[in-house]
């Protein structure tokens, strides 16, 4: 730790704490701000994403957590909302420093990869550099792989679960048409003994639904397709969410042309069959469906 500069009368830290304890470094950091100022104020990162991997806690359980370890001696602790820019951010910081301490000298306190190189702000700077480093990325991972004997873990995943947003998981579904158009692929899942449009969830690597359209055709029927029209966009009565009233299915369909490629069933499908359009009914495609064939057969 560098030499302490008692010139500053307000020690301010801004973190995120993403952790479900505090780990050595953090502990150093906070210790070193404290034995410097009487007066300490803690801000608290909060994400606009709420419940993901890289910030699953909130505000107000990284805050109990603070206090359970240092009590009332740390001054404040308020959260600090992300912004679209560091200018924006930095301008928040030094508005919310200001509205828990009118006057006196502020130093703002970071360790290595903190936010001091994003700060543009009025304030002083400092930098204290932990005697050891923690990835906070890697215990969260450490701690994702452990499944604890205890109600208060129990407690833990039920208060993550219900503090996040609804969601709308996204899907695409095609309507394969062979080269002379007369027929539509159709597969059918392991299990079940009626058939579907070929498609799934949408992935985080994807960067369009269309790329997700043929990425989900390819990895499906081994098909190479062209031609491929957005047809409308709708959700889907899946029965995996009909009992979920925060989990639904969205899906954007699509019609495309075979161009290449022997129809193999691969990944999820055991199945694969091509099919006269009028020839499909509530008999042999899946309930989720039907609503999709209807959107076919006004194109037809």
């Amino acid at each position: 730790m560098e030499e302490v500069k008692p010139k500053y009368q307000i020690g301010v830290i801004s973190g995120r704490f993403q952790i479900h304890e505090l780990h050595d470094a953090h502990r150093e950091l906070i210790d070193e701000v404290l034995n410097r100022h009487k007066k300490v104020l803690v801000f608290l990162g909060v994400s606009p994403a709420l419940g993901t991997k890289k910030n699953p806690l909130d505000f107000a359980t990284r805050r109990k957590m603070l206090e359970e370890h240092y009590g009332d001696k740390i001054t404040a602790i308020l959260p600090i909302h992300d912004k679209k820019s560091d200018f924006l951010w930095s301008k928040e910081v030094d508005n919310r420093i200001r509205e828990v301490f009118p006057t006196g000298s502020v130093a703002l306190y970071g360790s290595r990869d903190s936010f001091i190189p994003h700060y543009k702000g009025k304030f002083a700077t400092c930098e204290l550099e932990p005697s050891s480093f923690v990835s906070a990325s890697q215990v969260r991972q450490e701690v994702s792989e452990q499944v604890v004997k205890s109600k208060e873990f129990r407690a833990g995943v039920i208060y993550g679960i219900y503090n996040t947003h609804p969601i709308v998981f996204s899907t695409v579904d095609v309507a394969i048409y062979d080269e002379d158009e007369s027929k539509i692929l159709l597969g059918r899942k392991p299990y079940e003994d009626k058939y579907r449009f070929i498609g799934g969830f949408v992935d985080v690597t994807d960067t369009s639904f269309e790329v997700a359209a043929k990425r989900e055709v390819m990895e499906e029927t081994g098909l190479e397709i062209d031609d491929l029209k957005y047809i409308k966009s709708m959700r889907v009565d899946d029965w995996r969410y009909r009992k979920e009233p925060d989990r639904s299915i969205m899906t954007h369909f699509y019609t495309a042309k075979k161009i290449f490629g022997i129809e193999r069933a691969n990944d999820d499908i055991e199945e694969l069959r091509w099919f006269k359009i009028y020839d499909i009914n509530e008999n042999n495609i899946v309930k989720e469906h039907l609503e999709l064939l209807k959107t076919v057969r006004t194109l037809s």
